[in-house]
């Protein structure tokens, strides 16, 4: 049975029409994975008794011709996003306990087409941080190697794709969430344009960064998830109104060479790479040469301010959002005090972990007054001028190329202890999220060690279907 399920949606549709395939026996499969592998932390909550029943009712869907466009496709969803009356704790032990009352947008829609929900997976605290082990639930390892880290913070949601746990995954991305897991687990992690995707009933971390995005193995199967998410979405004021592309129809063209212009940023190249990721990446932009793609090298001028910049504005954002977490009305909530400001230092002090609080310092710190002017203004207008570097390169090319990751897996627990070692491993990634534009990463080869690597393609506002494209090229 095994043989007949693959990373294509189609194929296993097709699989499941012809009768070679069941949905029970489908569903079963990717629920022995999850039981098998349960040493990788992945799932904090199995939806198994309700995946076998959905399942059931999909078998008899199919038999009549009334399935959905997503009927087989099963899906895990990051605890950050909203699965009406399951838990919803952004793997932080102030939500302890709490319950969604509402589908998200993104859920809604893939039930709406006969998706099946599998599980809620773990992630970062609040999705903040680039390993996977700021959770309260512990941290998950790599399918690839199980004394290092997945990446994060959605790296649960890239390890359950990777390790055939499900077909597809709903990550979240602020500044490389979805891309730097996908690089290290060897899958392909899509981050879409600003608003692309509702983020009604995603947790927010920062609310002009955060985006709702897709693991998956194969373009089909993306394109076709993509297709039934994007969209309007009245329950979100920064959701667009741009047509949505009918992606899974267009995504296997194939792209003239002759007539796309490839960049990769000089930026990006410099120290701190890893050369055996360096090299690979460089032997994926030479094949393109090969295969007829015009491929010069750009330059970002402002690449020196991401790191600072990204840190600075998500810092505030947080500082802002997280305020709702108080003990009074939901979740954890401290029982030693004496006054109202006692609790909600105790209930804040144990209810939130350590990365969460220093980047709410952080941020408080750049809002506060003397410092605004001094730290958050001067980001936002470092913002734009990142925002302007991309524009100004996209006039000379149609699509970016870089590496992913700087390098490929690190240890667990190797860089806890340094928080800017750790926040340079988005580098190359919080760019297209400062930008507010589309990005994806797909797997480029594995280094001396098996560990896997990414390159990275960067396109312009709302061309995910240009990406997908360029990903049948490399």
């Amino acid at each position: 049975m095994s043989d007949l399920i693959s990373s294509d949606l189609s194929a296993v549709q097709e699989s499941l029409r012809s009768g070679k395939l069941t949905c029970r026996e489908l569903v079963t499969s990717y629920l022995n994975n999850i039981e098998a592998q349960k040493d990788l932390n992945v799932f904090i909550e199995v939806f198994a008794d309700e995946a076998l029943q959905k399942a059931d009712e999909t078998d008899a869907l199919l038999k009549s011709g009334n399935a959905g466009k997503l009927a087989g496709a099963v899906i895990s969803v990051k605890d950050v996003i909203a699965i009406k009356d399951k838990g919803l704790t952004c793997s932080s032990a102030i939500l302890k306990g709490f319950k969604s009352l509402y589908d998200s947008t993104a859920v809604a829609r893939l039930r709406s087409e006969g998706a099946i929900i599998i599980g809620r997976v773990n992630c970062d605290e609040f999705a903040m941080g680039s390993s996977n082990e700021n959770s309260v639930y512990g941290p998950v390892a790599n399918p690839f190697d199980k004394t290092r880290v997945p990446g994060g913070s959605s790296g649960a949601s890239a390890v359950s794709v990777a390790a055939g746990m499900c077909i597809a995954s709903l990550g979240s991305e602020t500044g490389g969430s979805i891309r730097q897991p996908a690089s290290f687990c060897g899958v392909t992690g899509l981050k879409v344009t600003y608003g692309r995707i509702s983020r009604y009933g995603l947790v927010a971390f920062a609310s002009s960064f955060d985006t709702i995005g897709i693991f998956s193995k194969s373009n089909d199967t993306t394109s076709r998830v993509l297709e039934v998410i994007a969209g309007h979405d009245p329950n979100d004021s920064t959701s667009s109104a741009e047509h949505v592309p009918a992606y899974s129809e267009s995504v296997s063209a194939r792209l003239d060479p002759s007539k796309i212009r490839l960049g990769y940023i000089k930026e990006y190249f410099g120290e701190g790479l890893d050369g055996e990721v360096r090299d690979g990446v460089f032997g994926k932009i030479e094949a393109l040469k090969q295969n007829g793609f015009s491929v010069r090298e750009i330059s970002l001028p402002n690449s020196k301010y991401l790191i600072q910049t990204y840190y600075v504005l998500t810092c505030a954002e947080a500082s802002s959002n997280l305020s709702r977490y108080d003990g009074v009305r939901y979740g954890f909530r401290a029982e030693d005090h004496d006054s109202l400001e006692e609790m909600y230092v105790n209930t804040r002090s144990r209810g939130f972990g350590t990365e969460v609080k220093r980047r709410i310092m952080l941020g408080t710190y750049v809002l506060s007054a003397g410092y605004y002017d001094a730290y958050y203004r001067k980001a936002q207008k470092a913002r734009r001028l990142i925002r302007e570097d991309f524009e100004n390169a996209f006039r000379d090319v149609d699509y970016i190329i870089t590496p992913t990751t700087p390098t490929t897996a690190f240890r667990i627990g190797e860089k806890i202890d340094d928080p800017l070692s750790m926040y340079l491993s988005d580098i190359y990634t919080v760019s297209a999220n400062l930008a507010g534009i589309p990005a994806m990463s797909v797997p480029a080869g594995t280094d001396s060690k098996g560990l896997p690597f990414g390159i990275q393609i960067i396109g312009k506002k709302f061309d995910e279907g240009g990406l997908l494209r360029m990903w049948n090229e490399i």
